[in-house]
């Protein structure tokens, strides 16, 4: 934090409590099917919720922040405007609440999320194809 002559003190943010917040605001965006923890045996390990800083990386110099993000995505969405707006709303929000810059929201998509439910994939196929016959 900046320094002067109306601090009384120092202020520091720990780069686990940067990260909570940075892996919250991307799974708030429309389409991000949750953090990545890694790829492993070719496969992206999906986080659940309370990992939220996991797949997440910070990094805090003089100046700015430099956040990593990995990330899974919902099967379907346009891969480019999810990032896009996870970008613009990491950078936005984390600035907000650590009165910080942040020069990078870097973004690695480690895998695609399939709906789970097989009779859902077919009920939407389903619907599709009756709306194309009509």
């Amino acid at each position: 934090m900046k320094e002067g002559a109306d601090t009384i003190g120092e202020i520091k943010i720990n780069n686990e409590v940067i990260a909570v917040m940075a892996g919250r605001i991307a799974t708030e965006v429309k389409g991000v099917a949750g953090m990545s923890g890694g790829v492993v045996d070719g496969l992206a390990k999906m986080l659940g919720k309370k990992s939220l800083e996991k797949g997440v990386k910070v990094e805090v110099g003089e100046e700015d922040i430099n956040i990593d993000l990995s990330i899974i995505v919902d099967y379907g969405v346009s891969i480019p405007d999810v990032c896009s707006e996870i970008q613009i709303n990491v950078k936005r929000k984390v600035e907000k609440m650590t009165g910080r810059n942040v020069r990078n929201v870097n973004l690695s998509v480690q895998g695609i999320h399939f709906p789970a439910d097989q009779k859902e994939i077919e009920e939407k196929e389903k619907k599709e194809i009756e709306e194309k016959e009509k």
